[in-house]
């Protein structure tokens, strides 16, 4: 076997902490039907525009450079301030990192870059940073979209430089000048830093180890690219809503190089899905064993930290101190994600026996088609400018709401939150909706009929939401459950409803993935009957009416203009009858008419002199017609 170095290419044997924790499962080179295979998805990843233009690289390379000169000014600034020698102030710096795909070179076009910049021991993060940064950024014709985020896990702040998206971590280390030469690969950088700063440290000492520990990284570089691009066309590439963010997918990736170093891109693909169909979670996925240090910072082992036994999907950073990347991966998301694997495997397996091309892999999942039921989540605001913050918010949540559905219900109602967000752009005000799919656990006989009441889980999901600190008047949150026949238009493509004969438009892909998403339970007489039940709702809803539900600061309003018409239906069945009603359980299509409607904060529908209808604990409001708010 040949040995070559470090920058792309195979390392001899003899080095184990370049195979990971394990022996190589495989040192298999291509064959030539993998070097045609690997030549075609080469070709894909070209034509499905995977790859920036020079001329984006460049402007990339420009606007890094133009940070790096406003943070070193803005730190001369803070020197001087501070009383410091001229000496000093002609010293004082602060320099710029990236990590995160741009560092690992897996990024795309339109792609955010993630920076870090280090600064000396006497610039801080929250009134430093967070506001005099900000304030002079904030004057700069070339930024858009200034977005600081100071209690997020690690505190960012979000911004558009020229066009193009950053998100800039601060970090400050306990050195009065900063090298330009740092190392921050080296431990010795988190000596005296506080927690955040680890953190932020991190992200950049995480992207390093990764390039130091894959074997080839020309190939591990096009297998992340073609992972990154398939979980978002399949729905599972999301940190924030409780899938896998962009170092969670680089790990995986990884960690496949170690366990096949000889193997080229398309057979990494292949063995990814083989791999990780069988892994036995939660079974840690590492690239290096865990190392202490005598700094003391917590490093995840579950036989000491109670919290890392509850983690379903774990898999570890490299670089000191090692932490679970996945934390926010819950049972329905991991429930999920290995469908998705299945399915995955299940195509690869095809295009190896060349019945299938590598387009049919990375077809969008059609989620608004995959469940009978959703819940959907309207994020408003005034301002669009405030939009983006309190969508940050909600949108960080959203994974929450998740957990308690499930815990409401004993697991047996799952719940798939969808990562992407919608707009309605025949609305003017600010505004955005996110979508979780519902259905009833797979292999459970529930009862004829059987409803899940989850109002008060909303209610108390509302009720956690209302506490932002920084809210302005105007934002609001709209939660509402919608059957696949009442989906608003602007979630489809092309702007509207594809006809149900061209539901499923790939054949490999849904045959695949059939056993492994979605089953129809039930007898035949059944489902013919719920087709008749949607058909008599699609019909009783095919009157226009505006009427929309408002939740926030404990209040359940519901707003409606001179009149409106309330329709007593329940939720569905998330196998046609499973979410409760929501109003009138027992006068299923009843309407009542009400002018200028409105509840108290009890809930209490009150109708202006005409006789109150007591909605108890409601949160969740069925939401007719034109949706308008």
């Amino acid at each position: 076997m040949d040995s070559r170095n470090p920058n792309g290419s195979l390392p001899q044997l003899s080095q184990p902490p370049k195979y990971g924790i394990t022996k190589p499962i495989s040192l298999a080179g291509p064959s030539e039907a993998d070097v045609q295979r690997n030549t075609e998805l080469e070709k894909f990843l070209i034509e499905s525009g995977l790859y920036e233009s020079k001329e984006e690289a460049a402007k990339r390379e420009e606007v890094l450079g133009r940070i790096t000169e406003i943070v070193k000014i803005w730190v001369k600034q803070l020197t001087r301030q501070r009383g410091y020698t001229d000496q000093m102030v002609e010293e004082a710096k602060a320099v710029i990192f990236t990590f995160g795909s741009y560092r690992l070179g897996v990024h795309g076009p339109g792609a955010d870059i993630d920076t870090l910049c280090v600064g000396p021991s006497y610039v801080n993060r929250e009134e430093d940073f967070f506001i005099i940064l900000h304030d002079i950024l904030a004057e700069m014709e070339e930024v858009t979209e200034l977005q600081p985020v100071p209690d997020a896990h690690v505190p960012v702040m979000k911004f558009k430089f020229q066009g193009i998206s950053i998100d800039l971590l601060y970090a400050s280390i306990s050195l009065l000048v900063v090298p330009d030469d740092l190392d921050i690969s080296c431990v010795s950088v988190l000596h005296n830093v506080d927690e955040q700063s680890v953190r932020s440290l991190n992200g950049c000492r995480v992207a390093d180890q990764i390039l130091k520990l894959v074997p080839n990284i020309e190939h591990f570089r096009t297998a992340l690219r073609c992972l990154k691009f398939w979980a978002k066309r399949r729905g599972v590439y999301s940190n924030v809503t409780g899938f896998l963010g962009g170092v969670n997918w680089a790990l995986l990736v990884a960690r496949i190089c170690q366990l096949y170093p000889n193997a080229i891109p398309s057979m990494l693909l292949s063995r990814f899905f083989r791999v990780y169909t069988q892994w036995r979670w939660p079974n840690p996925v590492m690239l290096c064993s865990i190392e202490e240090d005598e700094l003391g910072f917590p490093v995840w082992d579950p036989r000491k930290n109670p919290r890392d036994r509850f983690h379903h999907m774990p898999i570890i950073t490299p670089a000191y101190p090692c932490m679970n990347s996945s934390y926010n991966v819950s049972v329905s998301t991991l429930r999920v994600i290995m469908e998705q694997f299945q399915c995955g495997n299940g195509i690869c397996e095809e295009i190896e026996l060349n019945k299938a091309q590598w387009n049919t892999l990375f077809e969008r999942y059609l989620f608004f088609e995959a469940y009978k039921n959703y819940l959907q989540v309207d994020i408003v605001s005034a301002d669009a400018d405030d939009l983006l913050a309190w969508k940050g918010w909600t949108e960080s949540r959203l994974r929450l709401l998740t957990l308690k559905i499930e815990r409401d219900t004993n697991g047996m109602l799952q719940c798939h939150p969808y990562p992407n967000e919608y707009v309605d752009k025949s609305k003017l005000f600010p505004h955005c909706s996110f979508f979780m799919g519902l259905q009833r656990k797979e292999g459970v006989n529930g009862q004829e009929g059987q409803q899940f009441d989850i109002r008060g889980t909303v209610d108390e999901f509302r009720q956690e939401i209302s506490m932002y600190m920084y809210w302005k008047p105007g934002m609001d949150i709209y939660v509402s459950h919608v059957r696949r026949r009442q989906l608003p238009a602007f979630v489809f493509p092309d702007g509207y409803r594809r006809p149900r004969t061209l539901r499923h438009p790939s054949q490999h892909t849904e045959k695949a993935c059939e056993d492994v998403t979605r089953s129809q339970s039930g007898s035949a007489e059944r489902r013919i009957k719920r087709k008749h039940d949607d058909e008599a709702v699609d019909e009783k809803l095919s009157k226009p009416r505006d009427c929309s539900t408002s939740n926030f600061g404990g209040t359940s309003h519901i707003s409606i203009g001179q009149e409106a018409k309330l329709e007593h239906l329940r939720t569905g069945d998330v196998d046609s009858n499973s979410v409760d009603r929501l109003l009138d359980r027992d006068k299923r299509y009843e309407e009542i008419t009400i002018q200028q409607a409105r509840t108290d904060g009890q809930g209490s529908l009150t109708t202006c002199g005409l006789t109150s209808l007591h909605v108890d604990n409601l949160s969740i409001v069925r939401n007719v017609g034109s949706r308008e708010q």
